[in-house]
Formats: structure tokens, sequence, C-alpha cells
């Protein structure tokens, strides 16, 4: 059974995880309905960023996301569910 919701990544070094981390999101990218990055910009990027998702997956795939991200250092994974 599929579920929505939200999920929050919190990185905490960009430049360290980011390669690694768009590699897990374009992998599981069907998943994905919705995707929104956010980080400092200006003279000085940020080196931490925030990427929240809205996503539809089965119990199995979120265990399978979960986990490769859980690989990544620098990096916490939130979730919020939607109830209809």
């Amino acid at each position: 059974m599929c579920k929505t919701f939200i999920a929050a990544i919190l990185v905490d070094n960009r430049l360290h995880d980011a390669p690694k981390l768009q590699e897990i999101l374009t992998k599981h990218g069907c998943l994905i309905k919705t995707r929104l990055g956010i980080h400092e910009a200006g003279e000085s990027c940020s080196n931490q960023g925030l990427i929240i998702l809205h996503m539809q997956a089965t119990e199995d795939e979120i265990k399978a996301f979960e986990n490769d991200v859980k690989q990544l250092e620098h990096v916490k994974l939130q979730y919020m569910n939607l109830e209809c």
C-alpha cells in the first residue's frame, strides 16, 4: 500500500554530501512528486541546505530510500505522514 508523506532532508555539509545525495534522489526519483531545495545564497553560498520532498511510496520503498540517505554522514532525514 502506498503512503503519501513529506520528507525533510537537512544537509550540514553540502560540498561533501550533495553529489552522493543527488545520486540517491535520482535512484529513488520515481517516488518523488515534488522537490524543493533551500539554501542561503549570496556572496558566500551556505554549506548547509534543506531539501523538502513530497513523496509517495510503499513501506519497502521508504525503507530503501531511508537506508540510502542514512549512509551520508552529514545528512538528517525526517518524515511527516499525510492523511486523507
